[in-house]
C-alpha cells in the first residue's frame, strides 16, 4: 500500500503540491475569518440546572450579565451629577436590541439601590444583561463595550463574557509566542540531525501547514457546532509536535536510502514503505488516545479531542503526500546547505557501554528508576481540581481589574455566591407552608460553617420570626409593599424561589465545597426540591463528571492499544509491558504537575488546583505519543532477535539502531511542548509542562533504562503468545524503524 502511494506521489508531485497550495490559501482565509469559539462548558450538571432556574426567575442568564465598574474622584451619592453621567452612558445600551436590561445606581430598586455606590472608594457599578445565547452575547460584547467609554472616568468590565474575551486574547498571544520560540529551536534540532538546511526546513514547513490547516478547520466548525476556545491551542500544541516528528521519520529514512545507493525514485518508494507505515501507526496510536475524549460527551473535552484528531490526521496526510512530493521536486537539492555541527546524541561507544551495563545489571537500574518514578508520581494522590476564573488573568486584563475592584469596593458582589434554586410542583411559589419551609432552609444554610450570610426574600436587615415572614410576604404592609415586590421580582418566579449563600471562602476550597455538599444533603424543601449552582458547585459537578467517565476512557485507550500492539508484535507480554511503562511515565508527569502548579513550586506565582480537564487530556495525548517511540524501538529489537536469536544482543542492537531517531524526535517534542509551558494561561502552561516532562522521561529513563532492563529480565518470555490466540497476529510485524 505505502509503496504504491510512494510511486503515485513520484508520478504526480506537482498536482499534490498545487492541491496543498490551494488548501493553504483556504486555511489562511478560514483563520483570518475567525470563529465563534466558546468557553469550556459541561452540559447536564446540577449547577447548570440551577442556572437555568435562575434564568427562569430573572429572565437573563448570569453568564451573559456584565458588571461595569466606574471609578472617578467625582463619584459619590452626594454628587448626583456623576451618577447621572453614568446613567446617560448606559442609556445608549438600554435602547440597544442586543441588551436585555440595564441596572444603574440611579435605576436600581431595593435592595440594590443603596449598594451600587461606594462613597469612600469613589466607585460605582452597573449590571448589563445581554440578549441571546451565550455565543451571540459573546460575539456582541466587543461592540457593546465601546459604548461604555466615559470621558474622565475609568471603566472596567468583568463577568463571564469579558473573562473569556480577555482569555481569548491571552491564548492568541500565548500561541504566537510559543510558536515563535518552538519553531527556531525545532529547526536547530533538525539541523543537528540532518546537517543540511533544506532537509531541516522541510519538517517545519509541513508541520506549519498541518497546524494552520487544523486551526482553519476548527474555526470553520465553530460556526456550526460548539467548540471551546482552548481547542486552537491544543490543536497547535499536538499538531506542531507530531507533524514535525512524522516528517522527520520520512526525511530520515529517505536520506538513509539515498546513502545506501538507491536512486531518488527507489529511495522514495522504500522510505514510504517503511517510514510511511511508522507514520500511519503513530497517527493511529495518537488518534486512539484522543478518541478516548469522546467518552466525555456533553463537555468541551470532546471539542479538544476533535481538534487534536483533525490536526493529527492532517499531519499524517501531509507527511505521506506533501512531504514526499517536496522531496521529488527538490531531488538533489535535498543536500543543499550542508553544515558542520555537533552531535545530538552521545557517541555510539558511549551508548554501547551504557546499554551493556544496564543489561548486565538490570535489577540495579530497574528498582531505583521505578522508585524515582513512583516518588515523582506521589503528589498526584493529593490532586485537587477546580475550574479557572478571572484570577488566572494578569492584572493588565480588564476582566481581572474589574474583579479586583469589586472585591475591594463591593465585597458582597465579589464574594463566592452559592446559588440555591428551589422549585415547587405548582404555582404560586409562595404559600404559607412554603414560606415556612424556605425560612427553615435559609436558617439551616446560615448556620453552616463558613457561610457569611444568606440573601433571600426570607432574610431581611432585621430579625423576624418565621410567622412574621409568612404574614408579611403574603399580605405586605403598605409601607413595605414596594420593597417586597422588588425583592420578589429578583428572587421569585411562578414555581421557583432563589436564595444565595455568601461566603468569603475561595470557590475552589474544600470548605466551600463542604457547604455545597451540606446543602445538597437535604434536597427537599417542603413539597419542593432544591438544586445548587455557582462556581463552587460547578467545580464539584465538573470534577464528578470527569472522574465518573475517566475509567471508561482509560479502559478504552488501554484495551485498543493492547490489541493493536499484539497485532503489531504477535506477543502478549510486550504490549502489557509497554502499557505499564506508559503508566509510569504519565503518572510521574502528573505527580510533577501537582507538585509544581497545585503546590506552588518552581517559580509558580499563584498556586491553585488543577483544571479538571488537564489530567485526562494529558493521559489521552501522551499514551499515543509514548507508544510511538516504543513501537520504533521494540520493532527494531524484534528484527534483531529474529536474526540473532539472542535476547540480550537483540536488545542492545535494537536500541542502538533506534536511539538516534528517538532522541531527535523526543528533542523536537520537548522543544514544542516546552514552549507552550511558557504560556501565561495556566491550563495551556500545565499541559505543555506535563507533556514536555513525560516525553523527556519517556525518551530517557523509560526507553534507555527501564525497557532494556525489563526485556533482559523477561528473556524469551518477551515474545510469548498463547497458542489459542489467532495465529496470523503473531506474524504481523510492526512498521520498521525508518
Amino acid at each position: 500500500m505505502f509503496e504504491t502511494l510512494g510511486a503515485f506521489v513520484h508520478r504526480h508531485p506537482r498536482r499534490i503540491l498545487i492541491a496543498a497550495g490551494a488548501f493553504l490559501l483556504v486555511s489562511i482565509g478560514l483563520v483570518l475569518a475567525g470563529g465563534r469559539l466558546t468557553g469550556g462548558t459541561i452540559r447536564g450538571l446540577e449547577a447548570e440546572r440551577a442556572e437555568a432556574r435562575v434564568e427562569r426567575v430573572t429572565g437573563v442568564a448570569s453568564d451573559t450579565t456584565l458588571v461595569a465598574v466606574f471609578s472617578s474622584p467625582e463619584i459619590s451619592r452626594a454628587n448626583p451629577a456623576a451618577l447621572e453621567t453614568i446613567d446617560r452612558a448606559l442609556l445608549r445600551l438600554r435602547h440597544d436590541p442586543r441588551v436585555h436590561s440595564v441596572v444603574s445606581p440611579l435605576s436600581a430598586l431595593p435592595p440594590l439601590d443603596g449598594r451600587m455606590v461606594n462613597d469612600q472608594a469613589h466607585t460605582a457599578y452597573a449590571l448589563i444583561s445581554l440578549n441571546g445565547s451565550f455565543t451571540d452575547a459573546a460575539a456582541n460584547y466587543p461592540d457593546l463595550r465601546k459604548a461604555l467609554a466615559i470621558e474622565g472616568m475609568s471603566v472596567a468590565v468583568t463577568g463571564r463574557i469579558p473573562f473569556l474575551h480577555d482569555l481569548d486574547h491571552m491564548l492568541a498571544r500565548d500561541l504566537l509566542r510559543a510558536e515563535a520560540i518552538a519553531l527556531p529551536i525545532a529547526v536547530l534540532v533538525l539541523l543537528l540531525v540532518f546537517r543540511t538546511v533544506v532537509a531541516a526546513i522541510l519538517p517545519v514547513a509541513v508541520g506549519a501547514l498541518a497546524v494552520l490547516g487544523g486551526i482553519g478547520i476548527v474555526m470553520a466548525l465553530s460556526h456550526v457546532t460548539e467548540l471551546a476556545v482552548y481547542t486552537v491551542n491544543v490543536a497547535s500544541l499536538i499538531g506542531l509536535g507530531v507533524a514535525i516528528d512524522y516528517s522527520l521519520f520520512t526525511v530520515s529514512r529517505y536520506r538513509e536510502e539515498l546513502a545506501a545507493g538507491h536512486d531518488y525514485r527507489e529511495a522514495l518508494i522504500r522510505a514510504m514503505a517503511t517510514a510511511g507505515r511508522v507514520v500511519a501507526f503513530s497517527g493511529l496510536a495518537v488518534g486512539t488516545g484522543l478518541a478516548g475524549l469522546f467518552f466525555f460527551r456533553g463537555s468541551y473535552l470532546v471539542s479538544m479531542g476533535l481538534g487534536g484528531a483533525i490536526v493529527v490526521a492532517l499531519a499524517v496526510l501531509f507527511a505521506l503526500t506533501v512531504l514526499p512530493a517536496l522531496l521529488v521536486v527538490l531531488g538533489p537539492n535535498i543536500h543543499r546547505g550542508r553544515l558542520s555541527l555537533g552531535r545530538l546524541i552521545p557517541a555510539r561507544g558511549v551508548l554501547v557501554r551504557m546499554l551493556e551495563w544496564v543489561i548486565d545489571h538490570p535489577w540495579r537500574v530497574l528498582v531505583p528508576v521505578v522508585g524515582l518514578l513512583v516518588l515523582m508520581a506521589a503528589p498526584f494522590l493529593h490532586l485537587r481540581m477546580a475550574g479557572v476564573d478571572e484570577t488566572v488573568l494578569g492584572l493588565d486584563a480588564e476582566a481581572r481589574r474589574g474583579h479586583e475592584l469589586l472585591r475591594r469596593d463591593f465585597p458582597d458582589m465579589a464574594r463566592n455566591r452559592i446559588v440555591v434554586a428551589v422549585e415547587f410542583p405548582t404555582a404560586p411559589a409562595l404559600t404559607r407552608d412554603r414560606i415556612g419551609a424556605l425560612y427553615d432552609l435559609s436558617r439551616r444554610i446560615a448556620a453552616l460553617p463558613g457561610v457569611a450570610k444568606v440573601e433571600s426574600l426570607v432574610d431581611g436587615p432585621l430579625p423576624t420570626s418565621r410567622e412574621a415572614y409568612q404574614q408579611i410576604l403574603l399580605a405586605p404592609p403598605p409601607a413595605m409593599a414596594a420593597q417586597i415586590e422588588a425583592g420578589k421580582a429578583m428572587t421569585v418566579g411562578d414555581r421557583v424561589v432563589l436564595l444565595y449563600a455568601l461566603t468569603d471562602l475561595p470557590s475552589e476550597s474544600e470548605q466551600a465545597r463542604g457547604i455545597v455538599h451540606a446543602i445538597r444533603a437535604r434536597p427537599s424543601v417542603g413539597d419542593g426540591s432544591l438544586v445548587v449552582g455557582g462556581q463552587t458547585a460547578h467545580d464539584v459537578d465538573s470534577t464528578r463528571f470527569i472522574v465518573s467517565r475517566a475509567p471508561y476512557t482509560i479502559a478504552f485507550v488501554v484495551c485498543v492499544t493492547l490489541v493493536v500492539l499484539y497485532l503489531a508484535w504477535g506477543s502478549v507480554v510486550l504490549p502489557i509491558k509497554a502499557v505499564v511503562m506508559n503508566f509510569l511515565s504519565i503518572a510521574a508527569s502528573l505527580g510533577a504537575l501537582v507538585w509544581v502548579f497545585q503546590e506552588g513550586h518552581l517559580l509558580v506565582d499563584h498556586a491553585r488546583p488543577i483544571d479538571p480537564t488537564v489530567p485526562i487530556l494529558l493521559f489521552c495525548i501522551l499514551f499515543g505519543l509514548s507508544m510511538d517511540y516504543h513501537v520504533l524501538m521494540v520493532s527494531r529489537i524484534r528484527e534483531a532477535h529474529e536474526r540473532l536469536h539472542d535476547n540480550s544482543r537483540a536488545v542492545t542492537e535494537g536500541l542502538l539502531h533506534s536511539a538516534g531517531l528517538i532522541t531527535s524526535a523526543a528533542a523536537i517534542m520537548v522543544t514544542v511542548f516546552g514552549a507552550f509551558a511558557l504560556a501565561h494561561f495556566v491550563v495551556i502552561r500545565a499541559v505543555g509542562f506535563g507533556m514536555a516532562l513525560a516525553v523527556a522521561l519517556d525518551a530517557t529513563l523509560i526507553r534507555v533504562v527501564l525497557v532494556p532492563a525489563a526485556m533482559r529480565l523477561l528473556g524469551e518470555w518477551n515474545w510469548w503468545s498463547p497458542r489459542w490466540l489467532p495465529m496470523g497476529a503473531r506474524h504481523l510485524h510492526a512498521p520498521r524503524e525508518p
